[in-house]
């Protein structure tokens, strides 16, 4: 494992594979050939060997939610997509565009829809150098169960813009405080495009396409503050030398699967991981695709 083979490895994807998914004009994500033949079952699709697209007839976001929904329960009922989830994603042909209609979490890989998270980077300094704030993920969790993760880390629901999501993660996931967690500052995004499955998901444990975005925030966290999970999400903390968690990544595949791009981030933009790195070009642009 190395850096190098993170990157590469969130990027891998075949969309020969997939058929577009559309509304409209607007593609919005990606069906394997196999869903799109389980989608000709319902009223809500027109499938054709080339496309899957929502119905004309459902021309208004709530009506296209609404059957989505219905879809949804059937394909976990069928054992495709695992169980529902309480929270519905925007659903968009593109990061800022309008939103088309609205799908639950669990489905959002069948469909390849673009989805949006937020990672917190909150570090500590420190008389032996810096250190980060690193979580262990619940051992019950479907994706990537037991693995490190970022101090904060979730998914963005539709409703809420990421400085928003990031402030409700922070009280949920480490006890902070909203006056602390606006103090976090935007460091960029990372993009990619995964394909998943039983040979290629890994720990995501999940199927289909993952289209991800992520907005990376930094955070200088107070020598007193000691993070405190409150929803069960992560089993505990540890404060972590970035030198440490720099050799993690590099040698193992210890961390979640994206949390390692978030770190190759860090460790880049804050020098740790410079230009004498022979694959620190391609490093730089891996993120961003």
């Amino acid at each position: 494992m190395s850096f190098l083979d993170h990157v590469t490895r969130l990027n891998r994807h075949d969309l020969r594979g997939f058929r577009p998914f559309a509304i409209g004009d607007a593609v919005v994500g990606h069906v394997r050939h196999a869903l799109a033949e389980r989608l000709k079952d319902f009223s809500a699709f027109q499938v054709t060997g080339e496309r899957v697209l929502l119905s004309p007839a459902l021309s208004e976001v709530e009506a296209r939610t609404e059957a989505m929904a219905e879809v949804a329960e059937t394909l976990v009922a069928d054992g495709i997509v695992p169980k529902i989830r309480l929270e519905e994603y925007p659903v968009m042909a593109r990061p800022g565009g309008s939103i088309l209609m609205r799908i639950n979490r669990a489905a959002v890989p069948h469909f390849g829809i673009i989805a949006f998270g937020v990672h917190l980077n909150g570090y500590v300094r420190r008389p032996d150098g810096p250190h980060l704030w690193i979580g262990r993920r619940s051992r019950t969790k479907n994706v990537a169960p037991g693995k490190l993760d970022n101090m904060v880390a979730g998914g963005m629901g539709d409703g809420l813009g990421p400085r928003e999501t990031l402030i409700k993660e922070c009280g949920e996931e480490a006890g902070m405080p909203p006056a602390l967690a606006r103090r976090a500052h935007p460091a960029g995004a990372i993009t990619y495009t995964m394909e998943l499955g039983p040979e290629l998901a890994g720990d995501s444990r999940q199927e289909g396409l993952r289209r991800d975005v992520l907005y990376c925030y930094d955070l200088e966290v107070p020598a007193d503050f000691t993070p405190v999970c409150q929803d069960g999400e992560l089993e505990d903390f540890r404060l972590m030398p970035v030198a440490e968690a720099m050799r993690l990544v590099d040698t193992t595949d210890d961390f979640k699967f994206n949390v390692n791009l978030v770190i190759i981030d860090f460790l880049i933009r804050h020098g740790h991981l410079d230009p004498d790195h022979p694959d620190y070009l391609a490093l730089v642009s891996g993120l961003h695709r």
